[in-house]
């Protein structure tokens, strides 16, 4: 059963480039892990400071599985330390979700 990960970020308004940044480094290291990438999501109207990523595997396992190879990628480890030292992310939640299917 197919599993996706719904990431919702606060982001600092202010920071909305460096956010960017950190979003378009994911979309070549997810998958390289093992993950399946439906995409990231800036604000665009609206709410200015709420960002969104979703990710799909097909199983918690395969999730687990991919978050190991995630700790020992240099290009991971990177972008999660620019993301430490530039703070633009204020928080974030993870939802687990399933598709609906007939």
């Amino acid at each position: 059963m197919t599993v996706t990960c719904c990431i919702r970020y606060v982001i600092d308004p202010f920071q909305r480039d460096a956010f960017e940044a950190y979003a378009r480094n994911w979309l070549t290291i997810i998958p390289a892990c093992g993950g399946d990438l439906l995409g990231y999501f800036l604000p665009h109207e609206g709410t200015n400071n709420v960002a969104l990523a979703m990710i799909s595997f097909p199983s918690l396992a395969a999730y687990e599985a991919y978050r190991e190879r995630l700790k020992t990628d240099p290009a991971g480890a990177a972008n999660f330390a620019m993301a430490e030292e530039k703070r633009f992310i204020l928080s974030e939640e993870r939802t687990w979700l399933t598709p609906v299917t007939l």
